[in-house]
């Protein structure tokens, strides 16, 4: 299905001539950058071996886990293009840009985007992962959302036709979005979603099997979690083992310390009045747990906090490393690499959670902290249709769109990506290429694995 436009388009007053100087401006880079030319994908005679480059990149993780991080990337070309955002990094580097920047995602593919609670506790459709994000050229995004699509359609079975339909389709939504946001104040630019009901409403409502699976039972999902995740020992709640994925390290493994004595300095980086929440309660436990697939070995742990019997406040907190795309692009501004991502995360969502904040151990490691799961909801890409794969693929453009709108110039990327079908065109072309290139280098993990050049462990879940 395609995504209708704003209706309330024609309501417009008549581009400004401000707007219109931008869009030629940007229409202007088509002769440096013929956006045909975004379509093409060729390795550089250098490129790195991928698993070397994925060796290199273990550097500083918690080596017990490395396994377990090659397991879940060696289960399918898909899992691997997850997990390689360091790789896509390098090779986006040599492709063509327009030279226009905004505050990038660096790890866009179809399953960091999803749903998830506002502070006032509305459900919107948004990213959700920027454990990559820095400023960066606006095309990196797109082109690896692209491929994901591709690569995504190719694991649940679609057609060559079908997938690539799927793609165009995600830029389409995309380039028309940015055109939309081009026309908008910076406000409107600002305070704009995309909410849960107007995807309800555009992929058929409730007459439609659900495009999103809602793990929220209400709106006390924190409670929920409290039976889910804890049990009782000794009279106090106490997070439930679960190795490899979620366990409490033994008395030499000090990983769980170190983040413990760096609370003070979260509770700093938090807002005046979300301090005063948090002071409300008391931190009861915390065990480490692994997540996601590319950041398997890094730091990351959950914290259980109690106001009371059942009020429990469950935080996420990850180590943050240097940005993928930051060899590419330049040096992040902020000294904190959690601050880097608190502070791209609120660039780019459209509403943030309230705990988020940042915090660096005594050991030199960088962390970010989030609630653990706020009502979220996500897609369950093996029981989409072809159609509704697209119609997804559809908001995922249109969630980026409005990401991009808000720190980069819309009318200029507007002003470059036209009316025709050219750049979608293109970036099919890539996303079809470099999905060839995704398996090659998949294929290459899996041949390291069999010759015991890399040790895997069976692959688990990443949720």
């Amino acid at each position: 299905m395609s995504i209708p436009t704003n209706p309330l388009n024609s309501l417009i007053p008549q581009p400004s001539s401000q707007l219109l100087e931008k869009l030629a401006l940007g229409k202007a880079l088509r002769k440096a950058t013929p956006r045909s030319s975004q379509g093409l994908w060729q390795p550089a005679t250098d490129r790195p071996d991928p698993v070397e480059l994925l060796e290199r990149s273990n550097e500083g993780r918690l080596t017990n886990l490395l396994p377990i991080r090659y397991g879940r990337m060696a289960k399918s070309p898909f899992a691997f293009l997850r997990g390689g955002a360091l790789l896509m990094a390098q090779d986006l580097a040599t492709t063509p840009t327009t030279g226009l920047e905004v505050q990038g995602v660096g790890d866009c593919h179809l399953l960091n985007f999803g749903a998830f609670a506002t502070p006032e506790r509305n459900l919107i459709f948004d990213l959700n992962d920027f454990d990559e994000t820095l400023p960066a050229p606006w095309e990196w995004d797109v082109k690896r959302l692209g491929a994901s699509v591709l690569v995504a359609g190719q694991e649940i079975q679609c057609s060559e036709q079908e997938c690539r339909s799927a793609v165009m389709a995600t830029v389409r939504s995309y380039r028309q979005r940015m055109a939309e946001f081009a026309e908008m104040t910076a406000l409107q630019v600002w305070y704009s979603r995309l909410t849960v009901e107007k995807i309800m409403e555009l992929s058929g409502g409730e007459n439609k099997k659900p495009l999103l699976k809602n793990k929220a039972v209400n709106h006390h999902a924190a409670s929920a979690l409290l039976p889910k995740f804890t049990q009782m020992v000794d009279g106090k709640p106490r997070i439930i083992d679960n190795p490899p994925l979620v366990y409490h390290p033994e008395e030499h493994d000090q990983t769980l310390e170190e983040m413990k004595a760096a609370l003070p300095q979260y509770r700093s980086s938090l807002r005046d009045d979300v301090r005063v929440l948090f002071d409300r309660y008391q931190l009861v436990d915390m065990a480490i747990k692994v997540v996601g697939v590319g950041s398997v070995g890094t730091r990351s742990a959950i914290a259980l906090f109690m106001a009371g019997d059942q009020d429990p406040l469950f935080l996420q907190i990850k180590e943050a490393r240097r940005s993928v795309l930051e060899p590419y692009t330049r040096k992040s501004v902020y000294e904190y690499q959690g601050r880097r991502v608190v502070t791209g995360q609120r660039l780019l969502q459209a509403s943030s959670d309230i705990f988020l904040g940042w915090m660096q151990s005594e050991a030199g490691h960088h962390f970010y902290v989030r609630q653990l799961r706020d009502m979220k909801s996500s897609v369950d890409l093996d029981t989409l249709t072809p159609a509704s794969f697209q119609e997804y693929g559809e908001f995922c453009g249109w969630a980026l769109a409005r990401a991009h709108a808000r720190s980069g110039d819309a009318a200029q990327i507007a002003g470059y990506l036209g009316q025709s079908e050219t750049f979608e065109t293109a970036i099919a072309d890539f996303a079809t290429a470099y999905a060839q290139q995704n398996n090659q280098d998949y294929e290459a993990l899996v041949q390291a694995i069999k010759s015991g050049k890399v040790v895997a462990a069976e692959a688990e879940t990443t949720d």
